[in-house]
């Protein structure tokens, strides 16, 4: 099977955070206290190049935001521009939160990382760029987040009451302003008619999608980048962009 439109194999660059990197939690090395991470082989972007027979450059960024984004497309630009596609996969990192900070001063307004306000603008920049480099820009949704087990991640050395405090008591929260971010990706999608591919979906069918994610609660395990595998697959079969 290959990523194909007539007859020719395609080129695709990606750019994003670490769940496009295909980092998971390294558990043979992680002690318990502790939490290590490693770029598994078996992450989906590794997953689709050997199952679509493509030419893949992946430029993804443990920790990436949007707004590093045009750095690295800039840097990158002759790659795209040889390119077919380009896949972009933030928000994950841009909707998260200084938790220090938060744990220290709870009382206190907080910004996420980026803003959403900002986020729109940047990530709006970004499509327009590379739409001007004459590629296809191509969108992922968010994957999901288990917000028990992130709490206990995030929280890890401080005051976890102070941080719960600013949660409104709820670490239930945490899924919302994820969610807001999501919708501001589809709502783009719409705005710049580019293709977003649902890769939030795939793990909400699944009765405990949990199963599905690293034990920091926010990074898919293995078997969840088999599910965004699935996804996308399933998504350029719809689409008719795979022979």
């Amino acid at each position: 099977m290959e990523f194909a439109i007539n007859g020719a194999v395609k080129n695709v660059c990606l750019f994003g955070d670490s769940v496009m990197k295909g980092i998971v939690v390294d558990k043979e090395h992680s002690p318990e206290d502790s939490i290590k991470y490693k770029i598994s082989d078996m992450g989906f972007a590794a997953r689709c190049r050997r199952s679509l027979g493509i030419e893949l450059e992946n430029y993804a960024r443990f920790g990436g935001r949007v707004t590093h984004g045009m750095k690295f497309v800039q840097r990158h630009a002759d790659r795209i521009k040889a390119a077919d596609y380009v896949l972009f996969e933030y928000g994950g990192n841009d909707c998260d939160y200084n938790w220090a900070e938060i744990s220290s001063r709870p009382d206190d307004f907080h910004q996420p990382n980026v803003p959403i306000d900002q986020f729109g603008e940047k990530y709006h920049e970004l499509i327009s760029t590379v739409k001007a480099m004459g590629v296809r820009p191509v969108l992922f949704t968010l994957p999901v987040l288990d917000p028990v087990r992130y709490f206990k991640f995030l929280s890890r050395g401080l005051n976890g009451e102070n941080i719960l405090k600013w949660l409104h008591g709820s670490v239930l929260n945490i899924d919302r302003w994820h969610e807001r971010y999501n919708m501001e990706v589809m709502r783009l999608g719409v705005l710049t008619h580019t293709p977003v591919i649902d890769i939030t979906s795939v793990f909400l069918e699944r009765r405990n999608y949990s199963d599905y994610l690293c034990e920091d609660g926010i990074h898919p395990n293995e078997e969840g980048h088999r599910l965004i595998e699935e996804a996308i697959i399933a998504y350029l079969k719809r689409e008719k962009m795979i022979a």
